[in-house]
């Protein structure tokens, strides 16, 4: 047998700090390691980098250390589908060294969340974004100086969000966040449990001392034609309307579960959210899948971090110590300060758009029983995006149960747009 025949190969998918953990702890010698992700480089969204930007000193440091250890790393790549056990189809439009069929004997998954969004009037509007992308186009180069932005929603990274747009040049108006405040002043006094933590947010609020922070409020509408021009928002009970360029609003973070779906990973019930079922190694119940991050529930970076190193160590046959109750404890208080307030499922009307990607609105769902139906009536979750958006929107806003056990009935392959040539150069491509 050669060496080559003798190689575990582990694929990562994610480069956020799970995944870089997950490929550090699993780069050994007679492992080869590949990482994928679909930024245009590593660090996930807590770590992005870009033009002005340079990714932090431990994302860096990661970084480093992989490409000492001879791990490959393919960016700007998307998963877009499995035909076979045990072999990826990837999409890479900008990167031609990409394959198009990658085999693996354990599989991470490290995909992290994305924002969690309610649709309000005017939520469609241009000028309105998720406060996570508002981020992601900062620190990609779109400009903000002199934007007057307010930032809404609910948690941490609405802190986060703020004091990257300030940084840009942007006139940041207020950030408006729905929790209570004795929500707000239970989670500052349990902070001291984490230290790091604390200090981050410290850091971010000497950041923003100018910059109002309304807690107990929310948006009641985004008001424009063609284009963002002012809000209307509840500060404490009272409405305020506020001229403005730029909305960031985003309602916490949901784990992105599709390629855990498409394996028939069984998911559960994590803090309210649907998330990856583990064991204490961070096995999922497909045997050769491992999950870490944001994927087994929303908790930050530090469990990010602690889950990809056990994840990468048990994909190579190694036992990681115990020692993620503080993790798992943070998640508890984040899922508590900031759950969602019942009136902001309300505040769609019948003309607000749902299903930005078919153009239905609140209207046309409500003539509908339940998600299977209204799916094949108005083609709601049917778009690019494939029910990402509207999907949980249906379960919140009209109480929807999403057909079967998991999303398998609701998103299908591939799982991003593809074209056709490419889909059919990985099947051509997979392994006989």
């Amino acid at each position: 047998m050669t060496a080559t025949e003798t190689l575990l190969r582990v694929v990562v998918v994610g480069a956020g700090p799970a995944g870089l953990a997950a490929a550090k702890a699993a780069a050994r010698p007679g492992v080869a390691v590949t990482l994928l992700d679909n930024n245009p480089a590593p660090g996930g969204q807590i770590w992005r980098s870009g033009p002005k930007h340079p990714p932090p000193s431990r994302s860096k440091a990661a970084q480093q250390s992989l490409i000492r250890c001879g791990v490959t790393i393919y960016t700007g790549c998307h998963v877009v589908g499995i035909r076979v056990p045990g072999v990826l189809i990837l999409d890479a439009p900008n990167a031609d060294n990409v394959p198009t069929a990658l085999a693996w004997d354990k599989l991470i998954l490290a995909t992290g969340a994305r924002e969690r969004f309610l649709p309000f009037p005017g939520w469609t509007l241009p000028g309105v974004t998720g406060a996570g992308a508002a981020q992601a186009l900062v620190k990609g180069g779109v400009p903000a100086h002199g934007k007057r932005v307010v930032v809404a929603g609910s948690g941490p990274l609405l802190l986060a969000s703020a004091a990257t747009l300030r940084a840009a040049g942007a006139d940041v108006l207020m950030v408006v966040e729905q929790a209570p405040a004795r929500a707000m002043l239970h989670f500052a006094r349990r902070l001291i449990h984490w230290p790091r933590k604390l200090a981050k947010a410290a850091i971010l609020r000497a950041q923003l001392a100018s910059v109002p922070y309304h807690w107990n409020s929310h948006i009641i509408a985004a008001e424009g034609e063609g284009q963002l021009h002012s809000l209307r928002v509840s500060i404490d009970g009272f409405e305020k309307t506020i001229a403005c360029d730029w909305l960031a609003c985003g309602f916490g973070l949901q784990a992105n579960l599709e390629l855990a779906y498409a394996l028939g990973c069984e998911v559960d019930t994590v803090h309210g959210l649907p998330a990856v079922k583990i064991d204490q190694q961070q096995q999922t119940s497909v045997t050769g899948v491992f999950a870490a991050g944001e994927t087994t529930g929303i908790g930050g970076l530090d469990k990010a971090w602690a889950e990809g190193h056990r994840a990468g160590l048990a994909a190579i046959g190694k036992i990681a110590k115990p020692g993620l109750t503080g993790h798992a404890a943070f998640g508890e208080l984040l899922s508590t300060t900031f759950a969602l307030r019942p009136e902001l499922m309300r505040l769609a009307n019948g003309d607000t758009t749902v299903c930005r990607c078919e153009d239905v609105s609140l209207a046309d769902l409500r003539e509908h029983a339940d998600w299977r139906t209204a799916k094949l009536r108005t083609r709601c979750g049917m778009g690019a995006c494939q029910g990402r958006i509207c999907a949980p929107v249906c379960h919140d806003v009209l109480g929807w149960q999403l057909p079967g056990p998991s999303l398998q009935h609701v998103i299908r392959q591939p799982l991003q747009p593809v074209s056709l040539n490419r889909l059919l150069c990985g099947l051509k491509d997979m392994p006989s």
